[in-house]
């Protein structure tokens, strides 16, 4: 299935705004071996930016240092990686000023886009003052983020303890659980993520991210995948099965369950309708708590609503949250209810970098953005269109066996058989590379590494959807 493509030229426009030059460059004109001469590749949509001069090493230099320094449990995208070296909200420019649509937002951390100008000066006004306090001292900043971060939440969800990541948070959150409840066991679902430390490991459910080593109390049940599941789209029967599990696997009696209401790392695989509410019952009668990971689906990604879970028409009794929260800072959040909170207070609970002025500063700006922005209407619309796009190229092409997901946060599964719905992971992994040349940047997801990962910074517009499955359409041509 190799091939290859050549780089013919590589082009770019001037355009004057308010009297002064704005170079954009456009993607390299490009024509395969195999049957595409003639027919021209899209091209990225005018961007009136120019990217300053790059001086700094290029991208031998660069990963040579990483073999060398770093370790050899980290990876990197594309089979010649790409030196990033200059972001500008979607969009991001390597070495040479070649500029890329960036799909997959650092992983779906960027949420107002590169370096937005409201949240570069609020980091950069609070670092002139005060970098580092901690909460043994007062500071305002983390008491207006976390007042304003709670005004975001449903119910009684009123605390919030801030953290670095969402591993983190996740870490916290089953700690709260097991503290509150009095009990050991927590249910996840299979295809999860919920972080790589060695707890979050355990409660996380694929074998590519997980070392061999003790789990603790953790059981993983039937993930209600309505394109994969042995229930379809049938949350009920789903949620019957983790009734089963209880009864059979534990005491009993369980101290909480966790789930991500769209599974990211997994594939972008949206749980079944009504599951969350049955298994909410369910959980809670079995004397557990709810724990809702919306480390990717928060802050009005889905488009519908702010927050993942309540697609679901639930309320959990503790949220986690990081990523996006930051727009790229180190932060994250856990927010319970004052009464689950209170089990911390047994003891002394301390997060010397959590909630630190900088990142607090940082994070209510970006809350703020969002918000004068209307990005959660904005990811409604251009979501809509962009998934109503990619279900057009889903009848064109075979190989596209599923197209999944909510506002930007979408899933586009490939398949080399569309009724035994077997992987197509080498295909994948071609169209991956054809769609970096083109200068589209998107994610990789599942167990077998078969479902591209669209989930952009959330200024992304209706042009970058089309020019984004304009690139897919052509790459895929060939299937």
């Amino acid at each position: 299935m190799g091939w290859q493509r050549k780089v013919l030229s590589a082009t770019s426009g001037v355009a004057f705004i308010n009297g002064r030059s704005r170079q954009w460059w456009r993607a390299a004109n490009v024509v395969s071996d195999r049957g595409f001469a003639g027919i021209a590749p899209p091209e990225l949509p005018p961007f009136h930016y120019e990217p300053k001069p790059y001086k700094g090493p290029l991208a031998d230099e660069v990963l040579e240092k990483r073999k060398t320094f770093l370790g050899p449990s980290l990876f990197h995208f594309y089979q010649k990686p790409i030196n990033i070296v200059e972001g500008k909200m979607q969009y991001l420019f390597d070495e040479n000023g070649r500029r890329y649509l960036d799909a997959i937002a650092g992983i779906v951390t960027v949420s107002c886009g590169h370096c937005h100008p409201d949240i570069l000066d609020a980091i950069i006004e609070q670092s002139k003052l005060l970098q580092h306090a901690t909460t043994v001292y007062l500071h305002h900043a983390i008491a207006d983020f976390a007042e304003a971060l709670a005004s975001k939440m449903p119910g009684n969800l009123k605390v919030v303890y801030f953290v670095n990541s969402g591993t983190e948070a996740n870490e916290l959150a089953t700690l709260m659980a097991r503290l509150y409840t009095g009990n050991l066991g927590m249910i996840a679902l299979r295809n999860s993520y919920h972080g790589g430390s060695s707890g979050a490991i355990g409660l996380t459910a694929l074998g590519t991210w997980k070392y061999p080593i003790p789990q603790g109390e953790i059981h993983h049940v039937i993930n209600p995948n309505p394109y994969r599941g042995v229930y379809g789209s049938d949350g009920k029967r789903y949620a019957e099965d983790v009734k089963d599990h209880i009864d059979h696997g534990t005491c009993g009696q369980v101290a909480g369950f966790i789930a991500e209401t769209i599974q990211g790392a997994g594939g972008a695989v949206e749980l079944a309708p009504g599951y969350l509410k049955s298994v909410y019952d369910i959980v809670r009668q079995s004397g557990g708590v709810c724990i809702a990971d919306e480390v990717q689906t928060g802050f009005g990604r889905t488009g519908s609503h702010y927050w993942g879970f309540e697609t679901q028409g639930v309320i959990p009794d503790i949220v986690t949250m990081a990523k996006g929260i930051g727009n790229g800072l180190p932060l994250g959040a856990v927010v319970t209810t004052p009464e689950i909170a209170s089990a911390l207070a047994q003891k002394i609970q301390f997060n010397t970098f959590g909630g630190n002025p900088v990142c607090s500063a940082g994070g209510l700006a970006v809350l703020k953005v969002l918000d004068k922005e209307k990005r959660q209407e904005h990811c409604a619309v251009v979501g809509s269109h962009l998934i109503s796009r990619l279900k057009d190229l889903q009848q064109k092409h075979d190989i596209i066996g599923d197209v999944r997901g909510r506002g930007l946060m979408v899933g586009v599964e490939l398949v080399s058989d569309r009724t035994e719905k077997t992987p197509a992971k080498a295909e994948t992994a071609e169209i991956f590379e054809s769609l970096r040349e083109l200068g589209v940047l998107v994610g990789k997801g599942g167990l077998h590494g078969n479902v591209l990962r669209v989930k952009p910074p959330m200024c992304f517009t209706k042009d970058d959807a089309d020019f984004l499955v304009d690139a897919l359409d052509y790459s895929v041509s060939k299937y």
